[in-house]
């Protein structure tokens, strides 16, 4: 079995139909490959459901959904350590220290990250999208 990091984005993809990957982020988080992300993801995933789609509901579920992948594969924690890759993965690579975060993370975990973000991520080979994930 591989173990699949997971970003925000693929959080977020579950929970808004809308979204291209919506379908593949479902069906990778319903599969019996082990999941996990980062601690990040609980401020990341609230953030969106409450400033920019003002839905407190929805904000609960994909917190629940954080817990459930913690649970499941494991929750890695930001510390000085993995922040101190992600500076220089964020350098390295010109994107955010967020995104290299999860890019750190899942190299420490032996995961391969997954990610909606095609343009910082995926394009750069640091992930893979859901739809890759799904056997």
């Amino acid at each position: 079995m591989k173990l699949w990091f997971l970003d925000a984005s693929i959080l977020l993809a579950c929970e808004d139909p809308d979204d291209e990957y919506h379908s593949y982020a479902r069906r990778l988080l319903a599969g019996s490959d082990p999941l996990a992300t980062l601690d990040l993801a609980y401020y990341e995933v609230t953030n969106v459901a409450v400033c920019s789609w003002r839905d407190q509901s929805a904000a609960l579920r994909l917190r629940e959904r954080v817990s459930a992948v913690g649970t499941d594969g494991g929750l890695v924690r930001c510390d000085e350590s993995l922040l101190a890759s992600a500076a220089t993965i964020a350098q390295e690579h010109n994107i955010s220290v967020y995104d290299a975060a999860y890019v750190s993370a899942a190299r420490l975990v032996d995961g391969r990250l997954v990610s909606c973000d095609v343009r910082d991520l995926v394009s750069q080979g640091l992930a893979c999208v859901p739809s890759d994930a799904i056997p």
